[in-house]
């Protein structure tokens, strides 16, 4: 019945109003679409304190990935670095969240030459609250999902799972969909 509910809610929702990429099912516990992205704050890899309402104002690419140093995740932060200009020209910031330390976000970002914020969730709190944790061979890391969040604080898509190598593309066609006037 609540997948019915939610099936009509979104067929009678204006375009405007909803919108969802490769979201999963209603029930498996993710901050729903339409909704407004839960708040934390973690450490940068700067080691300074990073709260989601800091960027408020701004659209939020807020990526979650499994590991630094790793094929897919290198593959994907390198994709959002060389998309960083179109994404700032779209009034968006990147923010990367996994749950190694800040030390290791450091030397990833130096060692593959990467601008934008990358946060230590040590503790797994934020990876939990978004519903992007897995088990690999006994370590809880995060799953490879990515929330778009609106100037107001609203997450409005969702990427599940998603394809390291044509994400950046991926959310900046969102972007321009959702910021054009023509929606």
């Amino acid at each position: 019945m609540k997948n019915i509910a939610l099936l009509l809610s979104l067929c009678l929702a204006p375009a405007s109003a909803l919108t969802i990429a490769n979201s999963a099912r209603a029930g498996d516990g993710l901050p729903p679409v339409g909704s407004e992205a839960p708040d934390f704050t973690l450490s940068s890899q700067e080691g300074k304190p990073v709260s989601l309402k800091d960027y408020r104002g701004h659209w939020i690419v807020l990526y979650f990935y499994p590991k630094d140093f790793t094929k897919g995740c290198t593959i994907e932060a390198h994709n959002f670095q060389a998309d960083l200009a179109k994404f700032k020209k779209k009034n968006a910031v990147i923010l990367g969240v996994s749950v190694q330390d800040a030390g290791s976000h450091k030397d990833f970002c130096a060692k593959e030459g990467l601008d934008f914020k990358l946060l230590a969730d040590v503790d797994h709190k934020v990876s939990e609250t978004y519903r992007s944790t897995m088990d690999y061979k006994g370590e809880l890391l995060s799953t490879r999902n990515t929330f778009l969040i609106d100037p107001n604080g609203i997450i409005r898509m969702e990427w599940i799972k998603v394809e390291p190598s044509k994400h950046s593309d991926e959310v900046l066609a969102a972007l321009a969909k959702l910021q054009s006037p023509k929606r």
